[in-house]
């Protein structure tokens, strides 16, 4: 029988009920792992870890906002619970935009910075919690090409710029453990957040696809999300043991 290449381990997925994060669920159970899938909406959350079970991997689920403490605390909670320990955190949850700066008001920049900054800063705070004592643990922040890229709106690009230094100063923190972390930047991946991106659905989408003419990037073929949670997995696994405080761009690429 082949060996499974995260056999034994426990992780938790942020934003696991469709797109990257789903297909980051599927493989990691799919390799053996435990997986606590959590997201905002209920309903597609439990759709997600029924299709899921039907082939016999081994989830649950937590609904949970990654902007509120207490609710980061439950899902890392239930990892302990339901089965017995904690291994890997992937902080994949975040919100699409596309308002330029002069568009953005102090609401919604602080929308956008309590789930793609804020919320992981917490699950990784509270997830050491767990790691240090039994220094074992990995860590992966979902980033973007527009860490170093910004063409999206500016609280988008900003964050994501954020989780790319978050993840260095943490790794720089954790250099004399067992616990590494590292972020991956995916590229255009056909997710439903990326096809509303290219019809100009998400807010501020319409100004910013006439201003996106000025921009000339690789017209490559997309990436799949499974192509994300490959990487993931690279990062979660015995395979990347010895990488830390690294950024994975995962963009066919595009953006070289």
């Amino acid at each position: 029988m082949k060996e499974k290449m995260l056999d034994g381990k426990v992780a938790i997925i942020s934003g696991a009920s469709y797109g990257m994060g789903f297909s980051m669920a599927e493989l990691f159970a799919r390799e053996g792992a435990k997986v606590v899938m959590t997201a905002r909406g209920r309903e597609k959350l439990e759709t997600a870890m029924r299709a899921l079970k039907q082939k016999g991997y081994e989830v649950t689920g937590v609904v949970a906002d990654n902007k509120k403490l207490e609710d980061v605390k439950k899902v890392i909670n239930t990892a302990l619970e339901v089965y017995g320990g904690l291994d890997i955190v992937i902080n994949n949850a975040a919100i699409g935009e596309q308002k330029m700066i002069d568009e953005t008001d102090d609401e919604w920049l602080e929308h956008v910075y309590q789930t793609n900054v804020f919320g992981p800063f917490r699950f990784i705070r509270e997830a050491l919690k767990v790691f240090l004592p039994k220094n074992e643990g990995c860590i992966i922040n979902i980033s973007s090409v527009n860490g170093t890229r910004p063409f999206c709106g500016a609280s988008y690009t900003s964050s994501k710029g954020a989780i790319n230094t978050l993840t260095k100063n943490v790794a720089m923190r954790l250099i004399d453990t067992n616990i590494r972390i590292n972020a991956v930047a995916p590229g255009a991946t056909v997710t439903p957040a990326h096809l509303a991106n290219k019809a100009g659905e998400q807010p501020g989408g319409a100004k910013m696809l006439e201003f996106s003419k000025h921009f000339v990037y690789f017209p490559g073929p997309e990436c799949d999300p499974m192509d994300q949670a490959y990487a993931c997995l690279y990062l979660a696994s015995d395979m990347g043991k010895h990488v830390k405080g690294q950024v994975l761009q995962v963009d066919n690429g595009a953006f070289l």
